[in-house]
């Protein structure tokens, strides 16, 4: 069950700036793709992840991805998507472990007081359409539409940590 994080687990962006979570938050909620670059799964739902990302573009929450991954391992998995959104670095998975999340991807929302008010894990349009309603009534904003045409089937995700 996925639960608030801690506001001491350092985030690092991919120009290397690290910094605890508290921080990020400053300004602006945090909405969050979490992505296991070694996994089929990740690779599956990068386009709509961006797709959903990009449609709270200008909305209060800062968009994101977070990869549990070296930065350099980050660079190589996303390519030139980096050019286009936030890119946080979690390779020892100290976030995934604070969130308690169970399955990458996962999409989470954090709001500037530091809570999870929304997660899914694994794909399945109907719960991350949950975290974009959460995400849009926060922000004002619209949501993106999810499902649409292209959209992978649903599928369960990876184990977010090793046994």
């Amino acid at each position: 069950m996925a639960t608030n994080p801690s506001p001491d687990v350092v985030l690092t962006s991919l120009d290397g700036d690290a910094r605890p979570l508290e921080e990020w938050l400053t300004t602006f909620h945090l909405a969050s793709v979490v992505l296991d670059p070694f996994t089929n799964e990740s690779a599956w739902i990068l386009k709509t992840a961006m797709r959903v990302l990009d449609g709270f573009r200008g909305s209060d929450a800062r968009v994101n991805f977070i990869l549990t991954c070296s930065r350099t391992e980050a660079r190589d998995f996303l390519g030139p998507v980096t050019d286009d959104f936030l890119v946080y670095v979690d390779p020892d998975r100290a976030l995934v472990r604070s969130l308690g999340l169970q399955q990458l991807p996962a999409f989470v929302f954090i709001r500037t007081d530091g809570s999870l008010q929304a997660s899914a894990e694994g794909w399945n349009s109907t719960e991350w359409r949950a975290v974009a309603d959460t995400i849009a009534r926060s922000c004002a904003w619209s949501r993106p539409n999810l499902p649409v045409a292209g959209d992978p089937g649903p599928f369960h995700g990876t184990p977010a940590l090793a046994s």
